[in-house]
């Protein structure tokens, strides 16, 4: 089971504490956003995904970038109507058929499933 604990610090500042690791969350600039945190899950997800994929495949694939991009609607509820996610493999080519296989094994990250499948939200107030 995955779990994490958040604290209020003050005003809008989270401590995210996970296992053994810690980060703060801030919508004042003193630490990541919420919306930027779920597209950093997005985009480490795929990372992981990308990493797997190129270590299976026997793929020399030294480093690479992912950019994840999203504007909230407009329209409520305020939500991210779609996520772009840019893979950058920094000059490693790959055949059409590599990429195809790539990208199909990349949608098997976790977090690209739940977004996409639209999990049950239950919150609790005690």
């Amino acid at each position: 089971m995955y779990h994490v604990d958040i604290t209020n610090t003050g005003e809008y500042s989270f401590k995210v504490k996970s296992k053994d690791y810690e980060f703060l969350v801030d919508t004042k600039g003193k630490g990541i956003t919420p919306p930027d945190a779920l597209l950093a899950s997005l985009g480490t997800c795929v990372g992981v995904y990308v990493r797997k994929y190129a270590e299976g495949a026997k793929l020399t694939l030294p480093e690479f970038n992912i950019s994840v991009d999203a504007d909230f609607s407009k329209e409520t509820p305020v939500c991210f109507r779609k996520i772009n996610v840019n893979v950058d493999l920094k000059g490693t080519q790959l055949d059409d058929r590599r990429i195809k296989a790539m990208h199909e094994f990349i949608k098997n990250c976790p977090v690209h499933n739940t977004i996409k499948n639209n999990p049950e939200v239950e919150i609790n107030i005690k």
